[in-house]
């Protein structure tokens, strides 16, 4: 079954006091394109998270976000040494001066250097396992949908299919009543003229194994959209060749309905992986 290109994963992160979560999103493109949107000094799990992308999705522009929710505190470091300055320098100038020293701990806290504070990153290899984990639930996530997504497409497209066989059954039911009636009404040399430049044999014929070929591609797992794309090019042509070879309003009615069945499936096809 074919597979679509449309869906979105997520998993969530864990390793100790650290928290995160992976979101994952694919929306149509002609080739695979990643983009990653990691956290700071992450940059280097890039190819990594691309091997495990690439293992499951072959075509659709891939959005990767990796955000850290929760991490370990920030480390509060006191400067021990300028604590006991600034105390030496408070006796000192307390004695001085016959001022009562009445320095408390928040007054040192507030002085410039004596409390600081180290941010802790969370490193990107210590992450990586439970990080991988998260990408593999994600991407199963994506496959999921993208594959619902195929079902979908492919029942739109086999119903395209069938009403073009109805509409070419129809093509060939007329062009036979039409060489009847020329046939009545034309000199031998008249309709053996007419007879071959309105045969549409060999065109109804390509049309019918294209749409056999379009049928196959839709039991494909993957990989069918180019080439469905270039399917659905060669039915048009096939087709534009027949409405200039049968002049005749219910064979033009008919092309119509065709060309515009076989636009449908063009587009269908920008959405199959």
């Amino acid at each position: 079954m074919i597979t679509g290109m449309t869906g979105f994963g997520a998993g969530g992160i864990t390793l100790g006091k650290v928290k995160g979560i992976v979101e994952i999103k694919t929306v149509n493109h002609r080739y695979l394109d990643v983009a990653f949107y990691l956290p700071v000094g992450f940059s280097s799990l890039e190819d990594k998270i691309q091997k495990i992308i690439a293992g499951q999705i072959k075509r659709g522009r891939v959005t990767v976000s990796v955000k850290i929710t929760d991490r370990p505190h920030t480390n509060i470091i006191l400067n021990q040494e300028a604590v006991k300055r600034y105390l030496d320098f408070a006796k000192t100038l307390g004695k001085k001066h016959h001022i009562k020293n009445d320095v408390t701990v928040a007054d040192i806290m507030r002085l410039p250097g004596v409390v600081g504070t180290q941010e802790v990153f969370v490193q990107a290899g210590e992450l990586w396992p439970a990080l991988e984990k998260s990408l593999q639930k994600a991407v199963a996530g994506v496959v999921i949908m993208r594959r619902r997504e195929g079902k979908a497409l492919s029942v739109d497209i086999n119903g395209q299919l069938k009403r073009m066989l109805l509409q070419i059954s129809l093509i060939k039911s007329r062009t036979s009543a039409l060489l009847k009636d020329s046939k009545s009404k034309m000199t031998s040399d008249e309709f053996s003229s007419y007879q071959k430049s309105n045969d549409i044999h060999e065109e109804i014929a390509r049309l019918a194994h294209y749409i056999d070929e379009a049928k196959m591609l839709l039991r494909q797992a993957e990989g069918a959209g180019k080439k469905l794309d270039f399917i659905a090019q060669e039915m048009q042509r096939e087709t534009n060749t027949i409405g200039s070879k049968v002049q005749d309003k219910v064979v033009a009615a008919a092309v119509i309905a065709i060309k515009s069945k076989v636009e449908k499936i063009r587009e269908q096809s920008n959405n199959v992986e």
